[in-house]
């Protein structure tokens, strides 16, 4: 979820949320009642799918990638205190696929950022706050488990690192919500897990993300 820059004194007026996954995407779209943009705003062959609407003193446009996949929910680890429906604010992201192991050209591939901190709302609606490592892959290999502990992280997707580098180039804060669906560190098969919890979880990411918007409406930047 994206803010548009502001001065820190106005309030925040547009909201985007980048979601992979129409399983996650829908429970937003209905619960802001957004419609979908018929004259879409992409280059044309671009599978991604454009909602817009208002809620309150914001204009919230929704972004999902369309049925090339990925992003709201994620797999945790049990042993960093990460349980199935826990919801997450991320304090920083970083890859664990890209092994490129030439000085320099490793920091690049680990491809560390930080995403907006939000203490106020973090304490307001009494949110867990963790790191969040990003992969192509929903399995994790053993190399990928060795560095998704470098990364000190206790939730892992596909897609969050790429969307806070693209963040951090345009410079526009960037808040990830993020709701486990599975734990990448006991005995369940992850595939079962993920595909047994996801409906019921995006329904709870929903919810989290309409108590989100109402602490953000009104709100300088300077005040989240």
């Amino acid at each position: 979820m994206a803010a548009q820059p502001k001065p820190q004194n106005r309030p925040i007026s547009n909201i985007v949320f980048v979601v992979a996954m129409q399983t996650e995407a829908l429970p937003i779209v209905n619960r802001f009642q957004l419609t979908e943009d018929p004259h879409s705003p992409f280059p044309q062959g671009a599978p991604w799918v454009h909602y817009h609407g208002t809620f309150k003193d914001l204009n919230i446009n929704l972004i999902w990638t369309g049925n090339d996949p990925t992003l709201g929910t994620a797999g945790g680890f049990k042993a960093k205190g990460a349980s199935i429906g826990d919801i997450f604010v991320v304090s920083e992201c970083a890859f664990h696929d890209r092994r490129i192991p030439i000085p320099i050209f490793d920091l690049y591939g680990v491809g560390l950022r930080k995403a907006f901190e939000t203490p106020k709302l973090v304490k307001e609606l009494n949110l867990k706050v963790a790191k969040l490592s990003t992969g192509d892959s929903l399995d994790m290999t053993q190399q990928d488990g060795s560095l998704i502990i470098a990364n000190d992280a206790t939730v892992i997707d596909m897609e969050g690192a790429a969307i806070a580098y693209v963040a951090d180039l345009l410079k526009v804060p960037a808040i990830f919500i993020k709701a486990v669906t599975n734990n990448v560190d006991d005995d369940k098969a992850i595939v079962e897990e993920f595909l047994q919890n996801l409906a019921a979880l995006t329904v709870e990411l929903g919810l989290a993300v309409e108590q989100v918007i109402n602490f953000i409406n009104g709100k300088c930047i300077s005040e989240l």
